[in-house]
């Protein structure tokens, strides 16, 4: 009978324990150590470089290509891709022999477009060919040498007259003399610094570097424009009159632009400084900003000496002067108009020009309006700076 028990017991003990651990979670379920999970499929290597933004084209021992991957095969067929393919079959056939070759192509567009085709050797004696966009990198670096060369050359006059005026400085004793020369060196030196001051300013913008985008009012803009020039056209008893549906003396605030208000302001700063200096004493200044469908028409007028047909095409160039020996006596440094026409292009517009010698010129600066949400008169704010406002306010309160 004990023997009977015993195996009785066994099966129980063993039926029990089975129960027992299927009643709890399993590893898979929540024990200490995780369930192990389906594997996960690893891309191949050909999936990898399909998808890479180079193109990549592969060839055997023969010359006979073996792979091209997507970015590769989107030239095919078009006028730079003949071009490209042409360079990708030499550079391969000069890897296939074992040697590393590269060429950058310039593709004049538009948009001009620099490519980079190199090529290397293969360990089956076949080879690999890459192809780069480098436009982004040849424009950056084009953009600094620029601004050393430029920065250079247009200091060499102001320095060059601040030794020589230091020179005459150095024995001289009369004291009207002495009061001449210190002066005459403040403006040299003026005129270094301000060089300067546009150089860097051009040289961000055309970076494109940290830019800060917000709704703009372009009667608060034509206000910090025109208050900018307000002293120099009292020195010369120019008027500015700002007219239109966003004057400053009847500002319509519900004409609003989005991007940069520092660059913007610089823009239309530079194009009123401009028609102020070149305008005959006790002249007008006319600062008009209209919409035009979806679009902001920023038209400041001048009736100075105006600008030859001739010159019209490159005055957007940096440091062009129509009339050297005016812009001297003037102190400009040749680089706002073409910070002008960066700035609108960095917001989507453009800046035109119209003029007439002996009568004047017409600079329009057209951007793409933002959004037309009217003023509250009682806040002096649109409905989204109001609350924007109350917002932050709440949270400094609570912080």
């Amino acid at each position: 009978m004990a023997p009977l028990l015993a195996i009785v017991g066994a099966v129980l003990g063993f039926v029990a324990g089975w129960m027992f651990c299927r009643s709890r979670p399993t590893l898979a379920e929540g024990s200490l150590v995780p369930a192990a999970q389906p594997a996960q499929p690893v891309p191949s290597f050909a999936d990898v470089l399909e998808d890479h933004p180079a193109g990549v084209v592969v060839c055997d021992a023969s010359g006979a290509v073996r792979f091209r991957n997507a970015a590769a095969r989107s030239l095919r067929g078009t006028h730079a891709g003949v071009l490209i393919d042409e360079a990708i079959e030499r550079h391969l056939s000069e890897a296939r022999r074992g040697i590393f070759s590269d060429e950058a192509i310039e593709l004049y567009g538009p948009p001009k477009t620099v490519v980079m085709v190199e090529a290397r050797p293969l360990p089956d004696g076949g080879a690999v060919g890459f192809v780069h966009d480098i436009s982004e990198q040849r424009r950056v670096e084009q953009v600094r040498t620029d601004f050393v060369a430029n920065l250079s050359h247009e200091l060499k006059t102001p320095i060059g007259a601040l030794s020589v005026l230091a020179e005459t400085l150095e024995e001289e004793t009369d004291p009207v003399t002495i009061t001449r020369v210190v002066g005459r060196m403040m403006g040299e030196a003026e005129r270094a610094s301000r060089t300067i001051d546009d150089l860097m300013q051009l040289s961000r913008i055309e970076l494109g570097g940290e830019r800060g985008v917000e709704a703009v009012r372009v009667a608060d803009v034509i206000r910090s424009a025109v208050g900018r020039v307000t002293e120099i056209a009292a020195r010369r008893d120019i008027h500015i009159s700002s007219l239109g549906s966003a004057s400053v003396e009847q500002a319509d605030d519900s004409i609003i632009v989005e991007g940069d208000r520092r660059q913007l302001v610089s823009a239309v700063g530079n194009l009123v400084e401009n028609a102020v200096k070149y305008s005959e004493e006790g002249g007008l200044v006319e600062v008009r900003a209209d919409r035009d469908g979806d679009w902001l028409e920023v038209a400041v007028v001048d009736q100075g000496v105006g600008i030859p047909q001739r010159d019209l095409r490159r005055i957007f160039e940096r440091f062009y002067r129509v009339d050297p020996a005016r812009s001297r006596g003037t102190g400009g440094t040749g680089l706002g108009l073409s910070i002008v026409h960066h700035v609108a292009t960095n917001h989507g517009g453009e800046v035109t020009v119209s003029s007439v010698e002996g009568e004047g010129s017409t600079f329009t600066l057209r951007l793409p309006l933002l959004a037309t949400t009217p003023v509250d008169p009682l806040t002096d704010q649109t409905p989204t700076e109001y609350t924007n406002r109350h917002v932050d306010r709440h949270i400094e309160g609570v912080a």
